[in-house]
C-alpha cells in the first residue's frame, strides 16, 4: 500500500502521484479548503522509498510510465539532500520516468538556494507549480496567504536561474471588486519580472465554508460577477510583456473564456481579441455563455450566442434565477454553481 494526497494540477492527470509531504504547512489561506481539519507532516526518505517500491510492483506490467508529481502542497520545504534520495529512488524503480514535477510555496522557493534548486533539476526534477494568486501585497494579506511580491519574485527568479520550469498561478477575482483593478495591475508587474514558462488561470469561487463568506456578509469583499472578472483578465493580458510564457485558461473549467490560451509573445492580441468579443456581447448573450459554460455544457464558441435554439432553451432559465432571486439572481446562481467544483475541506469547522 501506498500513501496519495488529496489533489494535483490538471497536467498532472496522468502522472504518478508520490506523496512526500501529507497536507499544507502554512494551511491558512482564506480561499483553499484542500488541507483544512488536518495537520502537515514531513514524511521520512524510507517511508516514501517504500511507498516507490510498492508503486513499482503494482505497476509492473505498464513499463512504460513517463511522469511523476511530488505531493502535496510544498514538497521543496524538504531539505534538497531528502529529496534528491527520493527522485534517485523514483528513477531507479521507474527508468522510463522523463518529467517530475511538484507544487512549492513561494515563501519556501524563496529561502531555497540557487545552488540547491540546481541539484534538484539534475537529479530530475523539471518542472515546480507555484501559486502566486496575486502580485498585491494588500490582496496577500487580505487572502492571509503567508508571502510577499518580495517572496514571490525572488522564489520564481531563482527557480527560472536554476533553468526548471516554472508554472505560476494566479487567481483572477481574488481581490473582489474594490481591489480588482490593483490585483490585476500588480500581478501582471510581478509576472513581467519573473517570466515564468506557464502563467495558469485559476478564477476564484468562493467555498461555502470559506472564511470569506463572513467578509461577504460584513459588506469587507464584494464578489466580482463573471462580467466584471473577464474584464480584470483582460486588464492583466492587456499589462503583460510580450514574452514567452504560455498563458493558459484552457486547463481550470473555473475559467469561462477557455480559449484565452497561448504564448504571449505569439497570441497576445488574439486573447484579448476573445476577452473584448466577450466583452462586447449583450449583458443576455453574456449570462447565456456563461450559463452554457457553468452548468456542464462544456466549452463553446462565443458565437454559440447568437444560436436561435440555444437562446429559446436557455433564456427561459436566467428568466427564472432573475425572477426568484431579483437583481442579482442570475450571479448568485453562477456563483454557486462553480463551488461544486470545488475540492472539500476536511472538516466541519473550516471558519
Amino acid at each position: 500500500m501506498y500513501e496519495q494526497g488529496v489533489i494535483r494540477p490538471p497536467s498532472e492527470a496522468s502522472s504518478l502521484l508520490i506523496r512526500v509531504t501529507r497536507n499544507c504547512p502554512w494551511n491558512q489561506c482564506l480561499f483553499c479548503p484542500a488541507y483544512k481539519g488536518v495537520k502537515f507532516s514531513k514524511r521520512t526518505v524510507e517511508e516514501v522509498k517504500k511507498d516507490i517500491d510498492s508503486m513499482a510492483n503494482e505497476l509492473r506490467d505498464y513499463p512504460g510510465i513517463k511522469a511523476a508529481f511530488l505531493q502535496d502542497a510544498d514538497s521543496l520545504i524538504l531539505p534538497a539532500d531528502d529529496l534528491i534520495a527520493i527522485l534517485d529512488h523514483l528513477k531507479e524503480r521507474f527508468p522510463k520516468i522523463e518529467r517530475i514535477t511538484t507544487y512549492a510555496r513561494a515563501r519556501t522557493l524563496s529561502h531555497k538556494s540557487v545552488e540547491d534548486l540546481r541539484r534538484l533539476k539534475q537529479a530530475g526534477l523539471t518542472r515546480i507549480h507555484t501559486g502566486m494568486e496575486s502580485g498585491s501585497n494588500r490582496v496577500l494579506k487580505m487572502i492571509k496567504k503567508g508571502m510577499t511580491p518580495e517572496e514571490v519574485v525572488t522564489g520564481g527568479r531563482r527557480v527560472m536561474e536554476a533553468e526548471i520550469e516554472l508554472s505560476e498561478y494566479i487567481m483572477p477575482g481574488i481581490g473582489g471588486r474594490t481591489m480588482s483593478e490593483e490585483h490585476a495591475t500588480e500581478t501582471a508587474k510581478l509576472l513581467n519580472l519573473i517570466r515564468p514558462h506557464f502563467i495558469r488561470v485559476r478564477t476564484f469561487a468562493m467555498h461555502p465554508q470559506s472564511p470569506m463568506q463572513k467578509m461577504v456578509r460584513e459588506g469587507t469583499f464584494v464578489p466580482l460577477t463573471e462580467d466584471e472578472i473577464v474584464a480584470e483578465i483582460r486588464l492583466l493580458v492587456n499589462h503583460l510583456d510580450n514574452m514567452h510564457s504560455y498563458f493558459s485558461c484552457n486547463d481550470f473549467s473555473l475559467n469561462l473564456l477557455m480559449q484565452v490560451d497561448g504564448f504571449l509573445d505569439e497570441k497576445k492580441e488574439d486573447m484579448l481579441k476573445v476577452l473584448d468579443a466577450f466583452l462586447s456581447m449583450t449583458k443576455r448573450q453574456r449570462q447565456v455563455y456563461t450559463l452554457l459554460h457553468y452548468a456542464g455544457f462544456g466549452n463553446y464558441p462565443l458565437s454559440v450566442v447568437h444560436d436561435q435554439n440555444v437562446l429559446d432553451r436557455v433564456v427561459p432559465e436566467i428568466e427564472k434565477f432573475e425572477k426568484s432571486g431579483g437583481e442579482h439572481g442570475f450571479d448568485e446562481y453562477i456563483r454557486m454553481l462553480k463551488t461544486y467544483q470545488l475540492p472539500q475541506p476536511q472538516t466541519d469547522n473550516w471558519c
